[in-house]
């Protein structure tokens, strides 16, 4: 796959999210990830411009101070971002094994208070997470406007809670 002409190997599909499928990909021995927005339909969510969307979503959480990967390209023409590699297990990966994710409930509750800060809600489902090196990173770049139904205590702690 390319971004803004430059190659990169794909290793593997990282997963599929309601934007796009995320790709581990290799570029010069580094590793990154390589999100290609998709447009398929979303029965639960309505999406205008998603790169556009990925675009202004990254730098409110930068602006919030929220622990996120670098975004290091945007290839307007073929809708794909470039990003980071965080490497590391996902709370989900964690809960599936039957480990508690209780001991990141501080970070993620402290990202939680950030975002709430700065008028944001993020989507706090465990597949967004991912541990490297005892620090918490919210991987995805997606925000909403803040409600108390969608923040971690209203919404995201009991995903967090299931093991």
């Amino acid at each position: 796959m390319t971004v803004n002409g430059a190659e990169y190997d794909v290793v593997r599909l990282l997963g599929k999210g309601k934007g796009g499928y995320s790709y581990l990909v290799r570029r010069g021995g580094k590793e990154y990830v390589l999100k290609q927005i998709h447009h398929e339909p979303c029965d639960y969510y309505t999406f205008g411009d998603k790169l556009e969307a990925e675009r202004r979503d990254y730098g409110r959480l930068r602006k919030a101070g929220i622990r996120i990967p670098e975004m290091i390209d945007i290839d307007d023409g073929n809708e794909r971002i470039l990003k980071e590699y965080i490497d590391g297990e996902t709370i989900s990966e964690m809960l599936g094994r039957g480990a508690s994710a209780e001991a990141f409930f501080p970070q993620v509750r402290e990202m939680s208070s950030l975002a709430k800060n700065a008028g944001l809600n993020i989507d706090y489902y465990p597949t967004n997470f991912v541990v490297q090196n005892g620090l918490l990173y919210y991987i995805d770049y997606e925000c909403n406007e803040y409600s108390d139904e969608w923040s971690f205590e209203g919404w995201g702690l009991k995903y967090w809670l299931q093991s």
